[in-house]
């Protein structure tokens, strides 16, 4: 069985909202967009590299799909995604042309994923996608997490873990950064 891999750049307080820049996602009048960028140091992308090296599809909701797809597709060459079978989960969504490589899912969502699961080859990544991601941890469907837990509390935003989850999980692997980012990653308990 293949595995579910989220990748996330997360505060202390689990916000993974906007990351990379201030307009990335305003949702519920967010303001602190690319609380990342003054931590940034080359291992983060290494450790990016190295998770995606064993992966051949991206698993995305609707929002960050589109946003990695107007990011990308025009630039193909610049496409770390290049390659990859690329799904997106929305209700809203009639077309995958804004993104080479997509394909809709629609409805259904735990049983496809859990089908897309059980196909054969490597490992399935997921960044962003606060939505989809709750839903997946909320049917226990995610194998691993892989963090930049990034030292700050933002105090508002997008988490990651849906609120009254409860998870066991094993730390497998961790790391420190110069700039203060600590590199986490976890395997529910069990699986």
């Amino acid at each position: 069985m293949r595995k579910i891999i989220v990748h996330e750049f997360i505060t202390l307080d689990g916000v993974i909202q906007a990351p990379g820049h201030k307009k990335e996602d305003t949702d519920g009048g967010f303001t602190h967009g690319g609380w990342t960028i003054p931590f940034w140091h080359d291992e983060i992308g290494a450790h990016f590299d190295a998770i995606f090296q064993d992966a051949d599809t991206l698993l995305l909701g609707r929002k960050t799909w589109q946003t990695h797809g107007e990011a990308f597709n025009p630039n193909p060459a610049e496409d770390p995604f290049a390659g990859m079978k690329k799904y997106v989960v929305s209700t809203t969504l009639k077309s995958t042309e804004t993104w080479r490589d997509s394909i809709l899912i629609s409805n259904n969502v735990v049983e496809e994923v859990k089908k897309l699961k059980n196909e054969s080859g490597k490992n399935i990544m997921m960044d962003g996608s606060s939505v989809l991601l709750q839903t997946l941890i909320e049917h226990d469907l995610i194998d691993e997490y892989a963090l930049h837990v990034y030292p700050l509390v933002l105090g508002v935003g997008k988490k990651l873990f849906p609120q009254g989850k409860h998870l066991n999980l094993k730390l497998i692997e961790s790391s420190s950064l110069p700039t203060g980012v600590t590199y986490q990653r976890y395997q529910p308990v069990g699986k």
